[in-house]
């Protein structure tokens, strides 16, 4: 092939070529700017660059400035660790990146392809200087002039010299362009590697941060200061290392210290800023609470809140059909028989929380005349917060759907409590409170025999309803307002619930 026309069909190839050139150069950019690290320097000058490594050093001198007695400090520390060893996968990685795809990328795009086009452009000149060669040498032979004639050979030895070194170059070039050529699969795996050593890296530091993440949330479940609102009672009691939850403990010695004359309690709303730090300082398990005594509103409310808050009611989702069931039975001595059955069958952590609030709300209502919480006002309002159905909905509906036999249910348990629960209750169990100053009142009902408490009812008549048990009910604050119809014992009475900020006068009607 003559020298000039193998560089019109290579013009092709150049052309290629150059663009391959150009997007490996552009992608080794890219990539570049994609490292955290700085290109070229060494593993401990490169590991310190890393902003991964920076956020590690910072969390963990912020862990130690806090200290382990805090969990922001603890979880500051350990968390400090594991991103220090991301750090290091990191920066594995990108050596890796550098090794394996970097350094090739820019031996092809600045080294192997610019050589084949300098050898390309050598051609060229060597063509040229061919061509020219040639001329010279076919002019001396067609020339009469004697001196040109005699340098004919010479010209033809600068020739054919010219021409070898045409063949040499061309020769070179075709053996580069082929071996460019063979080895486009190796320079296209490059980019199929780059996609390997990344999918290896997220599984390196994936496993790293699985290994880490059980410890830490180890290290975060077993602190033990947790917000108690809105926290399961079994994980409560479990992580604080308790027998009765600290709000309804707290609340009860707070309310039997300065709550039991409080006329209207549960019933009248408190103060919501005060309601809300109440809660924030029993969130914080702190027995610091001593400004809250002289609200016993506010501490009546926070109790209610952590009943309502609670994921699971105190009397349990599993059991509300039972508990239902019990309340359907029609003849009084069974009803409670049933009731105590149902009873017993609860978890032990909410029956042991069941009967201590129970006991108080026993204890309360023995002052009633004062307080004006007698058994039935204490079931309407405190019943909704102690059982609910496991099903969605607003509190208006469910209260609107439970609320008969929830309060028949809760009213019966007062009335009876040291039926379902013949134990004397030490209400300051934890040993955290101040016992209360005033003296208690001894429960006119202990010692009523458990299998047939009866509806105990005047001059000793065992089986006549006792009428008395509906004469006060106060208003539900529930919104919108709700109309609830109660049937208890052989009475039907419908309540009106409106939502008021002060105790009202109960509203009743006898169904016809």
């Amino acid at each position: 092939i003559h020298p000039s026309r193998f560089l019109r069909d290579s013009l092709d190839i150049e052309r290629r070529m150059e663009l391959v050139r150009l997007v490996s150069h552009n992608t080794h950019k890219k990539l570049v700017s994609c490292l955290q690290g700085q290109l070229g320097t060494d593993t401990e000058k490169r590991h310190k660059k890393l902003p991964l490594t920076g956020l590690s050093q910072t969390m963990q001198e912020g862990g130690g400035q806090l200290g382990d007695e805090s969990l922001i400090g603890k979880m500051m520390d350990v968390c400090g660790e594991a991103e220090s060893r991301l750090a290091t996968e990191l920066m594995q990685h990108e050596l890796q990146l550098e090794r394996d795809i970097l350094d090739p990328l820019n031996q092809l795009a600045e080294v192997e392809i610019p050589n084949i086009l300098k050898q390309r452009k050598q051609l060229a000149k060597l063509v040229l200087d061919y061509d020219s060669a040639k001329t010279r040498w076919y002019q001396a032979t067609k020339s009469n002039n004697q001196a040109m004639a005699a340098k004919v050979d010479s010209l033809k030895d600068e020739m054919e010299e010219a021409l070898n070194k045409v063949e040499i170059c061309k020769d070179q070039l075709s053996a580069d362009m082929y071996s460019f050529s063979s080895k486009e699969g190796e320079h296209a795996r490059y980019y199929v590697m780059l996609l390997e050593a990344q999918a290896d890296y997220h599984r390196k530091s994936l496993a790293a941060l699985e290994a880490a993440i059980p410890t830490i949330q180890m290290q975060q479940d077993s602190w033990m200061e947790k917000p108690a609102f809105g926290t399961a009672l079994e994980e409560h009691l479990k992580r604080s290392n308790r027998e009765i939850a600290l709000p309804i403990e707290a609340c009860v010695m707070m309310l039997l210290e300065t709550g039991m004359k409080e006329e209207g309690l549960f019933r009248i709303a408190a103060g919501a800023s005060k309601l809300k730090k109440l809660k924030a300082a029993l969130d914080c398990s702190t027995s610091q609470l001593e400004e809250f005594y002289s609200d016993p509103h506010a501490v009546a409310g926070a109790l209610k809140s952590y009943l309502r808050e609670l994921p699971e009611p105190l009397m349990t989702f599993g059991l509300y059909d039972e508990w239902i069931q019990a309340s359907n039975v029609s003849d009084p001595d069974k009803r409670l028989q049933d009731l105590w059955v149902t009873c017993d069958r609860l978890p032990k952590t909410h029956k042991a929380n069941l009967r201590y609030l129970v006991k108080f709300l026993a204890k309360l209502a023995l002052d009633s005349e004062i307080n004006k919480m007698t058994p039935s006002n204490i079931s309407i309002v405190l019943g909704p917060n102690l059982l609910w159905p496991n099903a969605d909905g607003s509190l208006a509906e469910m209260a609107a759907a439970t609320s008969v036999h929830v309060v028949s249910i809760i009213e019966l348990v007062i009335q009876h409590a040291d039926w379902f629960f013949p134990d004397e209750v030490d209400f300051n169990v934890s040993g955290m409170f101040a016992m209360p100053t005033h003296p208690s009142t001894p429960d006119p009902e202990f010692g009523l025999d458990r299998r047939r408490p009866g509806s105990l009812g005047q001059d000793g008549d065992s089986h006549a309803p006792r009428k008395d048990r509906y004469l006060s009910r106060p208003n539900l604050s529930l919104s919108p307002a709700v109309s609830a119809l109660y049937v208890v014992a052989d009475e039907s009475i419908r309540v009106t619930e409106t939502p008021t900020e002060d105790l009202p006068s109960p509203d009743f009607k006898a169904a016809p």
